[in-house]
């Protein structure tokens, strides 16, 4: 055992604690090493179809929002490649998936505190030491590694969801993690089926809509929205994606912040309008010249599901008419997004950990997780307690420059506490406090 005793320990390497490792970097004061499991860095590669986007402008990489003179800002990576002139002629603020994932991989290559291959199996907190210790496997030789730190951050992120009602269909569904994977056998059977009603369901509809007229396949569209939903970029929206709106959110009571994140569903799970237009307009042109065969219901929530052959027969239940109807199909895209479930190697950390009423993890406003608020930090796990900006790349830098603040207590980033020109709370000065009057 190496007895070393790191400060931070980030344990999964995606785009946050990536963003983390880059803004530690040049910290001298910290001492930090992140660990994943996989054998290299690779952003959602089920769904990196050649013309898809993100959904937020490239300001939002790793490291520019907290530091714009960072090495590790796309715009440096865009220089370094060769392709800061093409991408200025481009004039297209939204990044292909594509070129981000190769960008996270070219920050990869700069940083000497990344190891992959490398599985957590437990974290301990030793109370007389006061620090955690690691045990580790490296993936495919099974080495036994322990590492000691003084703090964790958790970025191992979320999980595919498989609804209870698609479970029963096993490999007949696909989900949109593992899409491009499957896309071949996919488009090998008589009738494919797109269930999802955001960002990613209208991706892989629209992708396998391109070729539709070739296959020869049956494409349908199953949401249980009451339509398709644009995701909504008025500029006062998005200064929902704010400091201070994230204070505002995370003092209101739980089911006023639930009630919430139900209302803002199409501020994070919509779908952008250009794309549902070139739906539109796809299906319009193929329409005109082929007999193709394309269905798009709404309204409709996928109750039960069962194989008879080759076929996969859905129960539906259409919400407005509270009517059920049976869909028939051969195979079945869960475009079905993540749920975050608490990692295996956490089951040592359980006692110093906080929950909600509903046995969910509960966060602090420093994003911290343990009771003592102030050694095991999470990264997009405080969606109920920080509200729907806890997903969005945009806000990965001032979370992260949040996280070293608390750690280091200095402001290496400076952490802006007010950008909007609307005003979310109501200050103390303005409260009119009204007694009951009694009659």
């Amino acid at each position: 055992m190496n007895d070393k005793i790191y400060d931070i320990i980030g344990i999964g390497i995606g785009p946050f604690n990536l963003g983390l490792a880059c803004l530690t970097e040049p910290i001298e004061e910290l001492d930090c090493l992140f660990l994943d499991k996989s054998d290299a860095f690779d952003w959602h590669p089920g769904m990196l179809m050649e013309s898809t986007t993100l959904q937020i402008p490239f300001m939002a990489d790793l490291v520019t929002m907290a530091d714009p003179t960072s090495p590790y800002s796309f715009l440096n990576y865009a220089k370094q490649m060769g392709r800061m002139y093409s991408f200025y002629i481009k004039e297209d603020f939204l990044l292909l998936r594509n070129e981000y994932n190769l960008y996270c991989q070219w920050v990869v290559q700069q940083l000497n505190t990344l190891k992959f291959s490398t599985n957590v199996e437990m974290v301990c907190y030793n109370d007389d030491e006061q620090v955690f210790y690691l045990t580790c496997l490296t993936t495919g030789t099974d080495e036994p590694l322990i590492y000691k730190c003084k703090k964790v951050v958790l970025g191992t992120g979320t999980k595919p969801y498989v609804p209870n009602a698609l479970k029963g269909i096993g490999k007949k569904a696909t989900h949109s993690a593992s899409y491009l994977s499957n896309k071949a056998e996919l488009q090998k059977k008589k009738a494919i089926t797109v269930v999802g009603s955001g960002q990613s369901a209208a991706e892989i509809f629209s992708d396998l809509l391109e070729e539709v007229d070739a296959y020869g396949y049956q494409l349908n569209w199953v949401t249980r929205s009451h339509r398709f939903f644009p995701m909504e970029y008025t500029k006062l929206t998005l200064e929902m994606t704010s400091p201070e709106y994230v204070d505002y959110f995370f003092d209101l009571p739980l089911e006023k912040r639930e009630a919430l994140l139900q209302e803002q569903k199409h501020l994070y799970k919509g779908i952008n309008s250009d794309l549902i237009n070139s739906i539109f307009d796809t299906i319009y042109a193929k329409k005109l010249m082929n007999d193709v065969d394309i269905n798009l219901r709404t309204n409709s929530t996928v109750t039960a599901s069962s194989i008879e052959g080759d076929k996969v027969k859905l129960e539906v239940f259409q919400n407005e008419e509270e009517k059920y109807y049976q869909h028939d199909t051969e195979a079945v895209v869960m475009a079905t997004g993540y749920h975050y479930q608490l990692p295996s190697f956490m089951e040592g950390l359980l006692k110093h950990v906080q929950w909600d009423e509903k046995g969910r993890l509960r966060a602090n406003r420093n994003y911290t997780i343990d009771k003592e608020s102030k050694n095991i930090f999470v990264q997009n796990a405080e969606l109920y307690t920080h509200g729907f900006v806890s997903p969005d790349l945009g806000m990965g830098s001032y979370r992260n420059s949040y996280i070293i603040k608390e750690i280091t207590g200095k402001k290496y980033y400076p952490i802006e506490k007010k950008i909007a020109f609307q005003q979310f709370k109501v200050s103390e000065k303005e409260e009119i406090i009204k007694e009951e009057i009694l009659v």
